[in-house]
């Protein structure tokens, strides 16, 4: 979506509300710098969202000039949770955080669980009564069933997974 800016007014609209504004005026598909001069406007150029880190979030506010005097979207981040009051019961940042790692927790516990399952599944031809299962494998099978007891469960790497013989 094409935004632009007025550049008296400061005022950001996409290009179908220019448009409209400027609907007796003949207008291109695409806007060059000479349109947009008519037009008294400045492209909003797309910049990359802000750099958060923990419970934060990339959020647009406005738009700013750049230090190549291009308009370009303006990004902050913002905090996901803060201190609420419902009913005269308070809950701090920090329990909204929990909970919401305890939800993130619970799925990812969930998304394991398949793929052990899927890896077990993979395997239960070596535990058939016609075939011996070498201790290796024996080995590796118990490891994956034993996968919720690790220490890094549910938020497990590659490396926390056992190595198929």
């Amino acid at each position: 979506m094409s935004e632009y800016r007025e550049r008296k007014t400061g005022e950001v609209k996409t290009q179908g509300e220019w448009r409209s504004v400027f609907k007796n005026m003949s207008l291109p598909k695409v806007w060059n710098s000479n349109v947009c001069d008519a037009m008294n406007i400045d492209p909003i150029l797309p910049s990359p969202a802000a750099t958060t880190s923990g419970y934060q979030t990339s959020v647009r506010d406005g738009v700013e000039q750049n230090s190549n005097g291009d308009w370009v979207e303006k990004y902050v981040a913002q905090d996901m949770f803060a201190d609420t009051t419902v009913d005269g019961k308070t809950t701090t940042k920090a329990d909204h955080e929990k909970a919401y790692q305890a939800t993130i927790d619970v799925s990812t516990a969930a998304n394991n669980r398949s793929t052990r399952d899927s890896k077990l599944a993979e395997t239960d031809w070596n535990a058939m009564s016609d075939v011996t299962m070498t201790d290796d494998m024996k080995t590796y099978r118990q490891a994956l069933r034993d996968m919720p007891t690790h220490k890094n469960w549910p938020n497990l790497e590659d490396a926390d997974w056992p190595t198929k013989p």
